[in-house]
């Protein structure tokens, strides 16, 4: 790329602000790219959506979305969506998706002990993919798999500077902490795109050390690579974007800063 007009056009899609954190790396490597974040609030949380209803609420806003930003190339960047429509989308559409799925190869990889929990939406937990890649890549590990209902909400009051107890999010990541003939845990998959967010509030509460793998930068080279383009040079400007809510709402005031930091306004 030599100039803006050059930089590609991406459409970063998720239920709620989780997807910052997908957004964020792919910032760090492609700070001139064109970026329209679109968040699901209408929808939020997917987590307890019913397979079918989801796919066909999430094709449908592609309908929509996909002609009015003309996106080069679309990330869901959220786990449980990914995990289920991927397939229907990439048939329907000519343009290029980048999705989110639990990290299991590389934790299984990285694992000393053989003991790895994924933590997950109740949806992603129960999908088929996530139990394939457990299968495909990780039969000598022990697998937890731990869906939790109430991580995604917390990550997004946190990140609108609402408080959340440390006893409310220890409850929620005690299953992931188990111990299996002397061996215990000692990597755990991020596998919603929202918990990067509390990943200090995970280690601070954790019973004991481990491994937090997240697969934003892994997602982000792949978007790189699908387009054909290296890492720009960090000094590079950030070409401003924008962030919009399917509810047609306006953006909550407390999110304002957290947008910018990003690199978006309210659109």
């Amino acid at each position: 790329m030599t100039s803006a007009e050059a930089a590609p056009r991406l459409l970063v899609f998720d239920s709620g602000i989780g997807g910052l954190s997908v957004l964020h790396a792919i910032r760090r490597s492609l700070p001139s790219a064109a970026i329209d974040y679109v968040a699901d609030d209408a929808g939020f949380p997917y987590g307890d959506w019913e397979e079918a209803a989801l796919t066909e609420r999430i094709v449908g806003l592609m309908d929509a979305l996909i002609p009015r930003h003309t996106p080069d190339l679309v990330v869901i960047a959220c786990n449980t969506a990914s995990t289920l429509v991927l397939p229907a989308l990439r048939s329907r559409f000519a343009v290029p998706f980048v999705g989110t799925v639990p990290a299991i190869k590389p934790a299984a990889e990285r694992s000393h002990s053989g003991v790895v929990a994924v933590l997950a939406t109740p949806g992603a937990m129960k999908r088929d993919y996530t139990r394939d890649l457990i299968a495909k890549f990780a039969g000598g590990c022990h697998v937890r798999l731990v869906g939790s209902s109430e991580l995604a909400r917390y990550a997004e009051a946190v990140m609108r500077g609402d408080p959340v107890s440390d006893e409310a999010i220890a409850a929620e990541i005690a299953p992931a902490f188990v111990e299996i003939d002397g061996r215990r845990t000692d990597t755990i998959v991020l596998a919603c795109t929202h918990y990067p967010f509390l990943a200090d509030r995970f280690a601070a509460l954790a019973p004991w050390p481990v491994v937090f793998i997240d697969p934003a930068e892994a997602i982000a080279r792949r978007v790189r690579g699908l387009l054909g383009l290296a890492a720009e040079p960090e000094d590079r400007p950030m070409r401003p974007g924008r962030a919009h809510l399917t509810s047609g709402g306006a953006w909550p005031a407390g999110l304002a800063g957290l947008l910018a930091a990003f690199g978006l306004a309210p659109g």
